[in-house]
């Protein structure tokens, strides 16, 4: 045989193997393709999104010695990892796929600085009487000061002043705490801060002007575009002033009584800064600690990077783009209509779409009449602690929740038309009326899952200054995701708090510019939750691209959706990148449109995009065992008589 016949032969052989592997593959299902390499975009996983948080604090007024810098330090947080918080109350931890780490930068502010911004507080500062609650601390048997006047200052006007003035080195686009201690210099005024140019929109009493309980002794969050005092650019600041006050919110006037409940356990806050002395109520080698404290469990955990109270991604067939607040009042006040009284449609919209900006939010309205089961259930829950729905094993407060469902379809009209409707039922009551709350967030009773909002009026509500808008931009903010400023979640102990006991001081962090606050100074959301919102959605639409990404690539036709799905992994990168730059806002809007780039995939591949709410729901049950009914552990914001709202 020659080398050129053996040649042929072997080529001809070549060819022909060629050939049929081409007619394998071209008969191969397509679910067979080769699978793309992802950089960043995960089918089936979880987000992995990072990102170094810078944190800046100022001590300003406070020595070296009196507040030590590394053992300060030793107690903040490293990490946190957010958590779904209404998932715990069913002893289960669901993580959003977000990862913190922290960069701290400690100042102390030198004394050309401290001079500058004293003197400025000096300015600001107008004679005022004594406030209630510094009139009890120098009936306190063991004070170890005596408050001889009092001065107001305005919280808004200070923040901008440390906003746009703050030290050489300290950038407050990024979050910052100053903490403040004027006690101690000879230009000292007693002082508390105050806010008092937003009165509530229904009933016009203005909490800040009218009450003590509303003079305060920390601040910050306002945003670049606030309707009365907006910074103008995007500023992270809350600041924190022990020699203010003493003051009623955090009851740090009170130095007899550490147990202030008789539970049997300190509610531990912070004294006003001189009675961190030997004969006072702490001592001063604690004061380092408590303001570490206060850094960690409220600075950090509750304003900069906290948790979502519900899930973020809603319960809807997937991430909603258009909300539809669906409006329904139980009319029983005879004579008013509260809907038209005492709810502000144009405030509510407003103040919602700055926090879920990215969404198509709209309301509609209608009034039901107290009537039948809804008064039936509403009486026998207020009055006799009875459930309506004995055999169903619910407990009796859940009374609200099974009536609405049970009449859902009565009011709910718009599910063809937007992606989600918000279920809101309010409640409007006559004189003498025992109401359960100012309003609620409520959930499923089953695994977490936020399901209606409901609010409260009655002739008493609105005696104490509240009608029904604040109260429902309030709730809708909880079942949209957001927590209070006064309770949160320690991500390194696996901690869930509220304002009590070891943790009463938590109480502080009402005192900021935020809607989801109890201290009725303003009515917008504040920086810091507009920053935990577009963080929060970012991986949710991150784990929605995955999820939908896994269904896609187990589709029947995968192999058409691969160039939609490495456009996805790019914009999941590059919103990574985004989210470590901290630039919010552009992290979730690159998200959503990885997550658009996966349900054009889809389409092409010839899966329902819908599944993906299917695929997180079912992760989210894995994780999650307890299918019995729970007792309630939906946000009642209480109006109660030693609720702080409640002071005057």
């Amino acid at each position: 045989m020659s080398t050129r016949t053996t040649t042929r032969s072997t080529a001809a052989t070549l060819i022909a193997a060629a050939a049929a592997l081409l007619m394998i593959v071209a008969a191969a299902p397509a679910s067979q393709a080769a699978t793309p390499h992802f950089s960043h975009l995960d089918p089936g996983g979880a987000p992995a999104l990072t990102e170094k948080v810078p944190v800046n604090v100022v001590f300003l007024g406070y020595s070296r010695t009196q507040v030590d810098r590394s053992a300060y330090l030793d107690e903040l947080p490293q990490r946190y990892e957010p958590v779904v918080r209404s998932r715990l109350w069913y002893d289960q931890v669901e993580k959003l796929g977000l990862t913190y780490t922290y960069d701290y930068h400690v100042r102390y502010a030198n004394k050309r600085y401290e001079d500058r911004f004293f003197a400025e507080l000096q300015r600001l500062a107008t004679p005022a009487p004594l406030t209630a609650y510094q009139e009890l601390y120098n009936e306190q048997q063991g004070n170890v000061a005596t408050i001889t006047d009092n001065h107001h200052i305005d919280a808004p006007s200070v923040e901008r002043w440390l906003a746009l003035n703050p030290p050489a080195g300290v950038d407050t686009r990024r979050n910052t705490v100053f903490f403040i201690n004027w006690f101690g210099r000879s230009d000292f005024k007693f002082h508390v801060y105050t806010k008092t140019d937003e009165p509530d929109p229904d009933t016009g009493h203005n909490f800040g002007a009218e009450r003590d309980s509303r003079k305060i002794s920390a601040w910050g969050g306002t945003t670049t575009d606030d309707e009365e005092n907006g910074l103008g650019s995007t500023r992270r600041v809350w600041f924190h002033d022990l020699s203010a006050g003493p003051e009623s919110w955090t009851e740090n006037w009170n130095v007899d009584d550490p147990d202030l409940d008789g539970n049997g356990v300190e509610d531990y806050r912070m004294p006003p800064v001189w009675e961190y002395a030997a004969d006072g109520y702490r001592s001063p080698d604690a004061l380092t600690g408590d303001l570490a404290l206060i850094t960690r469990y409220v600075a950090i955990n509750l304003l900069f990077t906290t948790s979502p109270l519900y899930p973020a991604e809603l319960p809807s067939a997937a991430p909603p783009k258009s909300i539809n607040i669906d409006s329904n009042v139980y009319e029983g006040w005879d004579g008013v209509d509260a809907s038209v009284r005492y709810i502000d449609e144009e405030l509510l919209q407003l103040e919602l779409r700055e926090l879920r900006w990215r969404n198509v939010l709209d309301y509609d309205g209608q009034n039901l009449a107290f009537e039948g089961d809804a008064e039936r259930c509403y009486y026998a829950v207020l009055l006799d602690d009875e459930s309506c729905y004995p055999e169903l094993g619910y407990p009796p407060f859940a009374n609200f929740y099974l009536q609405n469902s049970f009449e859902l379809d009565r009011v709910l009209d718009d599910q063809d038309r937007v992606d989600y409707e918000l279920p809101v039922f309010s409640y409007a009551l006559p004189a003498g009326t025992p109401v359960p709350a100012l309003g609620f967030a409520d959930d499923n009773y089953t695994d977490g899952t936020q399901s209606y909002v409901f609010a409260f009026v009655s002739p008493e509500i609105v005696d104490s200054g509240y009608g029904l808008t604040t109260t429902l931009i309030h709730e809708v903010g909880h079942h949209l995701g957001m927590s209070h400023p006064h309770d949160g979640y320690d991500s390194e102990t696996g901690v869930d708090y509220g304002p009590e006991d070891d943790f009463f001081f938590a109480w502080s962090g009402d005192q900021v510019n935020s809607m989801m606050s109890y201290i009725d100074l303003n009515w917008d959301f504040s920086q810091f939750d507009r920053d935990n919102s577009d963080r929060f959605l970012t991986a949710t639409y991150n784990e929605a691209a995955n999820r939908l990404a896994e269904s896609v690539l187990d589709g029947p036709h995968p192999g058409r959706a691969h160039r939609d799905l490495r456009a996805a992994d790019r914009l999941i990168g590059a919103a990574e990148h985004a989210l470590a730059r901290h630039d919010y806002r552009r992290a979730l809007v690159l998200a959503e449109q990885a997550y658009g780039k996966v349900v054009d995939a889809a389409g092409r591949a010839g899966v329902p995009a819908g599944t993906v709410a299917e695929q997180m729901s079912a992760r989210a049950q894995q994780a999650r065992t307890a299918s019995e009914v729970t007792g309630p552990h939906e946000f009642i914001d209480t109006l109660g008589p030693d609720s702080p709202r409640s002071q005057p």
